[in-house]
């Protein structure tokens, strides 16, 4: 777990404030941004788009996952999920999932605020005894 006083990958920190600045959430007001890092070491960002016809909005990780497969990377080396408030915020349980289809049990996922504090857990502390690709051989 990430200690207050610990950094997140600036990186990914950077990339995610972006994402989250695009985010389009006229309904909830509660932007997301998202950055992966894939093995390859590329970066790929995503955000929130919200839809009047709920419940097809798409999250921040959602996109930053589709852009690092489109980008030609299969495998999340670590992941940064960003959003406002003063409550840590998650990742929800379908991308939760998604996470995990290309991520390892021991994947880094940054949980952080705006102002830049928040925790990292890895996967298998975010998703326990979770079903995966391994599980359909």
């Amino acid at each position: 777990m990430k200690k207050a006083n610990e950094a997140f990958p600036a990186d990914l920190l950077k990339l995610a404030k972006k994402m989250r600045a695009r985010a389009y959430a006229p309904y909830s007001k509660f932007a997301v941004g998202a950055a992966v890092r894939g093995k390859s070491g590329k970066l790929y960002g995503g955000c929130n788009v919200e839809n009047a016809a709920y419940p097809v909005g798409i999250c921040a990780e959602a996109g930053a996952i589709s852009a690092m497969v489109a980008g030609g990377d299969s495998e999340i080396a670590e992941i940064l999920v960003l959003a406002g408030g003063d409550e840590l915020v998650s990742p929800c349980g379908a991308c939760r999932q998604r996470i995990r289809e290309f991520a390892k049990p021991k994947t880094p996922v940054h949980l952080a605020r705006e102002a830049g504090s928040g925790e990292t857990v890895t996967l298998k502390k975010l998703l326990p005894m979770s079903f995966g690709p391994g599980h359909l051989k």
